[in-house]
C-alpha cells in the first residue's frame, strides 16, 4: 500500500501531576499547561476534568515512525513544563495515591458535578484515545467491525492496578471506574447516520450527557475530525507502546472498512460489556 492510502492516526494522551517529596495530587494542571504551551506553541496541550491532570494530543500522521518521535517529544515538553512547576509527569491510568482529584475550576465542569455527583467528584482516569481518519460513508461500518478487538485493545494498554494506595486486582482498573459513567462503554450496532445522531441526541436529552462531548463511547465517531475515536485504551507508559497501539487500532478500522460489513456476526452489548470486564 502506498503511503498516501494509508489512513492518518493521531493520539492523545492524559497523564497524572503529581508534587512534593512525599507524592501528592497536583492542582496545578492548568498552569503546566500554560508552560508548555509557552515552551511549544504548534503543540496541543489541554488541561482536564481534574487539576492534576494535563492531556498532550499528536497531530495526525500517516508514518509510525514520525508518531513515535511526536509522541516523545510532547511527552519531553510536557514533563519539562511539569518540573518547572514542581510537578512530575505520571503515565499511570488510574491514581496510586490516596488523596481526593480536585475538579478544574470550569463552568462545564462545575456542572458535571452537579449533575453526576460523587461519581464526577470522584472520578480521576488517564486514558489514550486514538483517532484513525475515515471516510464519511465508512464510519459506522467500521465502528461495528471494530467492536469485538476493542477489549483486546483494553488488555495490551492496560496500565492502572493501583487506586488510592491499594492493589485492586485489576490490570486496567481505569477500565472499571470510567465503565460508571452513563454512556460509557460498547454499543451495539448502528443502521444508519441518522440511528446514531439520535441516539447520541437522545442521551444528552434525557441527561445521560451533559453535553455530546460527554458520549464516551468505547469507539465513536468524532465531533470534530474525519475519524474514529478508539476511547478503551490506558494512557501507556512508554510511548512506543503507544504507537503500537495506535497502530492496530488503525489496522483495525482499516480492516473493518475493507469488509464493508460483510461477514460480521451480531455481538450484544452485555457480551462485549463482559468482555471488556475480563481484560480489565
Amino acid at each position: 500500500m502506498a503511503q498516501q492510502d494509508v489512513r492518518s492516526v493521531g493520539v492523545e494522551e492524559e497523564f497524572l501531576l503529581v508534587r512534593g517529596p512525599v507524592p501528592r495530587l497536583s492542582t496545578q494542571g492548568e498552569d503546566v499547561v500554560e508552560r508548555a504551551d509557552q515552551l511549544d506553541e504548534d503543540a496541543q496541550f489541554e488541561h482536564e476534568f481534574k487539576r492534576a491532570q494535563a492531556e498532550l494530543a499528536s497531530p495526525p500522521t500517516r508514518s509510525l515512525p514520525d508518531l513515535r518521535a511526536e509522541l516523545r517529544k510532547l511527552r519531553a515538553e510536557m514533563a519539562t513544563a511539569a518540573r518547572t512547576e514542581g510537578e512530575r509527569l505520571v503515565a499511570s491510568a488510574s491514581s496510586p495515591l490516596r488523596d481526593r482529584p480536585r475538579t478544574t475550576d470550569n463552568e462545564r465542569y462545575r456542572r458535571m458535578n452537579a449533575q453526576f455527583g460523587l461519581l464526577a467528584r470522584e472520578q480521576l482516569t488517564c486514558g489514550m484515545h486514538v483517532h484513525v481518519s475515515v471516510d464519511p460513508d465508512e464510519g459506522l461500518v467500521a465502528l461495528d467491525g471494530i467492536r469485538p478487538w476493542l477489549a483486546v485493545l483494553t488488555a495490551l494498554s492496560a496500565n492502572s492496578p493501583l487506586h488510592r494506595g491499594r492493589d485492586t486486582g485489576y490490570a486496567s482498573y481505569r477500565t472499571v471506574l470510567w465503565g460508571r459513567w452513563p454512556t460509557a462503554g460498547p454499543t451495539a450496532s448502528f443502521r444508519d447516520q441518522r440511528e446514531y445522531d439520535d441516539l447520541v441526541r437522545d442521551l444528552v436529552t434525557v441527561g445521560a450527557a451533559g453535553d455530546e462531548a460527554m458520549i464516551y463511547f468505547d469507539a465513536r465517531l468524532s465531533r470534530n475530525y474525519p475519524t474514529i475515536e478508539v476511547r478503551v485504551c490506558d494512557v501507556c507508559a512508554r510511548p512506543e507502546d503507544a504507537v503500537v497501539i495506535a497502530a492496530l487500532c488503525r489496522a483495525l478500522v482499516e480492516t473493518a472498512a475493507r469488509s464493508g460489513g460483510d461477514g460480521l456476526r451480531p455481538l450484544r452489548p452485555e457480551l462485549l460489556r463482559g468482555a471488556s470486564w475480563r481484560a480489565a
